[in-house]
C-alpha cells in the first residue's frame, strides 16, 4: 500500500528500513526534545521496526516511511498512528520524525494533517492524540496548524517535566471540515 499528500509518499514500514531508521533517530538533531535520546544503534532501530510491522500486522495500520514524492527512495522522516500508553492513558497517538534537513518546510505539518484525515475517514478512530514535550514549540505548532488542541499534561518520563497531550475528536474533525 502506498499513499500520497501533495509533496509526500508514505508506504508501510519494512524491516529493511532499519539504516533509515537509526540516521533519523539515532541523530541527535532530532532528539532535542526526546528525554531518551537518540537510538544506540542499529539493532535497536531493528527491534523498533519489529514492533511495529508488528502493529501494522495486529491493528492494519501504523507508522509510514515518508520520502518526497520526487525521491521515493530516500526516506526523510517516519510517521503515522498507533495505538500507545502515555501514563496510563491509552491513545490513538499520531507521532512523526523528520530528518533535519527536512525541517522548515511544511513537510510534518502537511503529513500529520494528512494522517489525521486518514484516520478518521479510512481507519474510522474515534479520536486522535499526540504527546509533545513543553519546551517543543515547533511540533506544537504543527499539531495545532493540524486541528489538534491542547488537554492536559501527563507525565509519560519518569524524573523529567510533564508532556503536553493534544488530541481531536472525530466529532471535532467532521465538525471544522464541513465550516
Amino acid at each position: 500500500m502506498q499513499l500520497y499528500t501533495a509533496r509526500l509518499h508514505l508506504r508501510p514500514v519494512i524491516t529493511s528500513d532499519a539504516d533509515a531508521l537509526f540516521r533519523i533517530f539515532g541523530d541527535p538533531a532530532t532528539n532535542t526534545f526526546n528525554p531518551a535520546g537518540p537510538y544506540p544503534d542499529t539493532h535497536y532501530a531493528q527491534n523498533v521496526l519489529a514492533d511495529w510491522v508488528s502493529h501494522w500486522e495486529n491493528y492494519h495500520f501504523g507508522v509510514w516511511a515518508v520520502s518526497l514524492k520526487d525521491n521515493p527512495e530516500k526516506i526523510i522522516g517516519f510517521g503515522g498512528l498507533s495505538v500507545s500508553s502515555y501514563a496510563g492513558i491509552s491513545v490513538n497517538s499520531l507521532g512523526y520524525r523528520f530528518s533535519p534537513e527536512s525541517w522548515g518546510k511544511g513537510l510534518a505539518t502537511e503529513f500529520a494533517r494528512y494522517m489525521i484525515g486518514y484516520g478518521f475517514d479510512k481507519i474510522k478512530l474515534p479520536e486522535i492524540s499526540a504527546v509533545v514535550r513543553a519546551n517543543h514549540l515547533a511540533s506544537q505548532k504543527v499539531l495545532t496548524n493540524s486541528g489538534l488542541r491542547y488537554a492536559q499534561d501527563i507525565h509519560d518520563v519518569k524524573n523529567a517535566p510533564a508532556s503536553m497531550l493534544f488530541t481531536l475528536t472525530r466529532v471535532e474533525w467532521n465538525k471544522n471540515r464541513d465550516k
